[in-house]
């Protein structure tokens, strides 16, 4: 998530949990201009034949090269617009669905709760009668 975006009430720009936890990985192509590719290729790093991986996200402590800011305060992608097919398909708990097993995980290994269902009470918290 851009913290330029407009839409800030996404859970995702007040997070970034997600970029620093996973490897990034995805077909060189995308990184390859010459093959439409749009992920900025000096961003990236070749690890197999066929897949790079987002700079930063190839080795440990994990932190992507195009992540900025603080995690769990508000952080931003550099390349959003052109980020690889692993971030674009990457899905936040209960955005667009289901609650997201990848999202809590990564969540909870920077100290964060795991994001609430929409319309659904906080626990421990009473709800109106």
């Amino acid at each position: 998530m851009n913290a330029n975006d407009p839409d800030l009430e996404n859970p995702c720009v007040t997070c970034g949990a997600c970029c620093a936890l996973f490897r990034v990985s995805f077909h060189w192509s995308e990184a390859d201009a010459g093959t439409g590719g749009r992920t900025p290729a000096e961003l990236s790093v070749r690890v197999t034949p066929h897949r790079v991986a987002m700079r930063g996200t190839e080795k440990v402590p994990i932190r992507c090269i195009a992540l900025e800011g603080e995690i769990g305060k508000r952080v931003g992608c550099t390349i959003y617009p052109t980020r690889p097919s692993p971030c674009r398909e990457f899905r936040a708990s209960w955005i667009d669905g289901p609650r997201s097993e990848r999202c809590d995980r990564a969540r909870a290994a920077y100290g964060l709760p795991p994001l609430e269902q929409p319309g659904r009470p906080s626990v421990g918290v009473p709800t109106e009668r």
